[in-house]
């Protein structure tokens, strides 16, 4: 039985405690939250009990802790779990510079822990089938990608303020996708901006809708579009090129059924927004995680991966702040 400790009891906490009571073998054993009311809540849902950081990192009967809190605790606790001999999941981004993204990735190889990042779209179904298709040589030498990654609506401003701004809070996914379906490296960044949903946001010093170009060391290229709103749901595609053809990853919907009529043809709109979009992936990236800590299966995204989409993540800022393109 391994026990497991989650750290965050927001929204995205809830779903990874559901996720985590669902896991054969594992026992849902402490929830840490400021919020020690949300803690309390969501660990009497799955049988566990509130507890702090110090006392989940000194319970030696803890094997591994989920990281689902604030991006600026993600850094502090990783190093701090590391230390202490435990498996780590944890939410994306590593943190909102590179120095402490280093700081956490030298900890995890000195500690010689697992440490998984939570870059969800890797165990999406419909992803992960588009990858296996291409690693079979369907289309060839993959050489062009395009990404399209719409919101339906941005979130509050205040989150807004905190989150490191639309590349590391938003592309950072995007930025994962481009490493991990071209299999490459990045050479070049040019990245470009607007403010054209809700000023409120402008005037937080982000933006709301970006479009970047990415040259990979292989000489591939991939355009990723994004905005913060999307009216008719959340919009999840991509498509790759490649020498001998097309593989293209589209959007889900609540159902399949089409309504044809003498005025029109029309489906379901896409999946509301991310929580419904990648249930799936959430659940498959737990079950990915645990069957590493019990069996030692290599992990798909290592904390490794959550510093090389920092990097791009870090490089697109860069470009769309000094309007140029940034070299890595």
């Amino acid at each position: 039985m391994i026990e497991v400790a989650l750290f965050g009891a927001g929204r995205i906490g809830k779903i990874h405690a559901a996720n985590l009571a669902a896991q054969p073998g594992v026992r849902f054993k402490y929830v840490v939250d400021v919020n020690t009311g949300a803690a309390a809540a969501l660990a009497a849902v799955h049988g566990g009990s509130a507890a702090s950081v110090d006392e989940v990192l000194a319970d030696p009967a803890v094997k591994a802790v989920v990281i689902a809190s604030s991006t600026d605790t993600h850094a502090d606790l990783i190093i701090r779990a590391a230390a202490a001999g435990k498996a780590i999941f944890c939410e994306k981004p590593v943190d909102l510079t590179i120095e402490k993204a280093r700081a956490c990735a030298a900890a995890v190889e000195q500690a010689g822990v697992p440490c998984m990042i939570g870059f969800q779209r890797r165990y999406d179904p419909t992803f992960a089938a588009v990858k296996e298709r291409i690693l079979a040589g369907e289309i060839g030498t993959p050489e062009m990608l395009i990404v399209t990654s719409r919101d339906p609506g941005a979130p509050p401003v205040s989150y807004i303020q905190v989150s490191g701004g639309i590349f590391k809070d938003m592309l950072i996914h995007d930025f994962d996708i481009f490493r991990w379906i071209l299999d490459d490296e990045a050479v070049s960044v040019h990245a470009t901006g607007s403010c054209l949903t809700d000023p409120a946001i402008g005037a937080a010093g982000d933006l709301d809708c970006t479009a970047v170009t990415i040259r990979s060391a292989k000489g591939r290229l991939c355009q990723i579009n994004t905005t913060r709103r999307a009216a008719y749901g959340y919009d999840q595609r991509f498509e790759v090129l490649g020498s001998a053809g097309m593989l293209q990853a589209g959007n889900h919907k609540p159902t399949e059924v089409s309504l044809h009529n003498g005025a029109s043809v029309s489906v379901d709109k896409p999946e509301h927004f991310f929580l419904e979009r990648y249930r799936v992936a959430y659940a498959n990236e737990m079950a990915h995680f645990f069957d590493a800590v019990s069996k030692g299966t290599p992990l798909r995204t290592t904390v490794q991966d959550g510093l090389k989409a920092l990097e791009l993540a870090e490089a697109a800022t860069l470009s769309w702040r000094e309007q140029r393109v940034v070299t890595l």
